[in-house]
């Protein structure tokens, strides 16, 4: 193990909806709510603002609206997270040569791949404060909150401590000690479940896990699952951090000669796919997080749902029972043309017999889900193309974004990063001077409509 805290783990705040009120004037310091905006759509990311009225991630959009109706509701605009990203693993790299990068908003650095030695909790903390302030310049005024600590799981889980803008260093040879009060549920793959069976025997914290030796809690949670828990609960974690991942995911698709209407044909099909992934995860020695289903429709609209696990699995019976909860929620009119399974969120380690048969259900149950519908240019002319946060321009008016749209029209408010908040102008949606990019990946449901209301001030 490390003698100094030298693995930091960066995460940007409220990712998603923080890089909308940075392009959108008129909603900093208000509630917003990124992703599936339809009557089936899934909450992405929520801001703090929204977050007060207890938004959250993975709630479903109708639930966040009641909560919170006065907030904006945008979809994604994925272009400018990516290159909001990039900007930010830049920063990254310019510190250390050795990023792990987990998704576009949080990495693993290795300050000793550096030649960054010797160091002083003192002098991590400052490092990790010169990188928040290099990541808002290059961001555009983003902020991270950092963990440091002497593996991935301390400064994953110190991350997480002081949101939002925080910084949290934990000392080397105080791991034990730091995680004794949390509740066992912080160490990765112990899920509802698990967590019930160390109730059951008294374990609650993670301090109580620690009293205990690793043979009894073999003897509570199984063999393999057992040995992991009482490695992680000592912070006994040497997983190196891994730079630029050659595998980024691991998937199987297939295309069919006619259209699949037929839900139970579909689903032995999916299992199969869930299990031929699986197989390629055990072979590569690999497991994820996320587990998603591509299908094309009939019109050559592409639906991409995406679940993400609390912790990694290479278990087929868990890929297989999230693939069949996403095709259960994928509307087959019309037919299938293409069906695809893939597992991302990739990690270099695994904990075998993470999940029993109960767990996986559950697991199956629990996952976060993300919807995305590429659609194609036709349809978009038909529902007039415009989504709620899109970019778009006028000759006269400038810069701007799709405040609501339907009913034939187009509300926009015409400001930027760099502009105060702008004013609104309505046009009708056939306008020949707005202009707009190419229909983009959207977060939503199939069935959620154009036609909506713009966000409330």
């Amino acid at each position: 193990m490390r003698g100094e805290p030298s693995v930091l783990h960066v995460d940007l705040d409220a990712f998603f909806a923080a890089v909308e009120q940075r392009d959108k004037p008129s909603l900093r310091g208000k509630p917003v709510v990124v992703g599936g905006i339809g009557l089936r759509g899934v909450v992405s990311t929520a801001s703090y603002e929204a977050r007060k009225y207890g938004v959250r991630s993975a709630m479903s959009t109708a639930e966040a609206r009641s909560r919170c109706p006065h907030a904006a509701y945008l979809w994604p605009r994925f272009d400018q997270y990516r290159q909001t990203s990039q900007a930010v693993m830049a920063e990254m790299r310019a510190l250390s040569p050795l990023v792990e990068p987990l998704s576009l908003d949080e990495a693993f650095i290795d300050l000793a791949a550096a030649g960054l030695t010797g160091l002083t909790d003192d002098d991590v903390r400052a490092i990790a404060e010169d990188l928040k302030d290099a990541i808002r310049t290059a961001s555009g005024g983003l902020t991270a909150s950092v963990g440091a600590g002497t593996s991935k799981l301390i400064a994953k889980i110190a991350s997480d401590l002081d949101k939002p803008d925080g910084v949290v260093v934990v000392p080397a040879g105080t791991e034990a000690a730091f995680l004794a009060p949390m509740q066992v549920t912080v160490i990765p793959g112990v899920g509802p479940a698990t967590a019930q069976r160390l109730s059951m025997a008294g374990v609650r914290t993670v301090g109580d896990l620690q009293q205990l030796d690793e043979d009894e809690i073999v003897r509570q949670v199984g063999s393999a699952h057992g040995t992991s828990l009482y490695r992680l609960a000592i912070a006994a974690d040497d997983r190196p951090v891994v730079s630029d991942r050659e595998t980024k995911s691991v998937s199987v698709e297939d295309t069919f000669e006619t259209d699949i209407i037929d839900r139970a044909l579909l689903t032995a099909i999916a299992d199969r796919m869930a299990h031929r992934v699986a197989e390629r995860l055990q072979k590569a020695q690999l497991s994820g997080r996320t587990v998603t289903l591509k299908s094309r429709m009939h019109d050559f609209t592409t639906h991409t749902r995406s679940s993400t696990l609390a912790g990694p699995t290479d278990d087929p019976r868990v890929i297989a029972r999230v693939t069949r909860r996403l095709l259960d929620d994928t509307d087959l009119a019309g037919g299938i043309r293409l069906l695809g399974v893939g597992v991302s969120s990739l990690a270099d380690w695994i904990q075998d017999d993470l999940f029993t048969d109960s767990e996986a259900a559950e697991a199956a149950e629990t996952a976060e889900v993300v919807d995305v519908i590429e659609i194609p240019d036709r349809r978009s002319r038909d529902q007039g193309g415009y989504y709620t946060g899109q970019d778009v321009h006028h000759p006269e008016h400038g810069l701007g974004w799709v405040w609501g749209s339907g009913r034939g029209r187009v509300t926009v408010r015409f400001e930027t990063a760099e502009s105060p908040p702008g004013p609104v102008r309505t046009f009708a949606i056939d306008d020949p001077l707005l202009t707009k990019p190419a229909p983009a990946a959207a977060e939503g449901d199939a069935d959620a409509e154009n036609g909506h209301n713009g966000p409330n001030e």
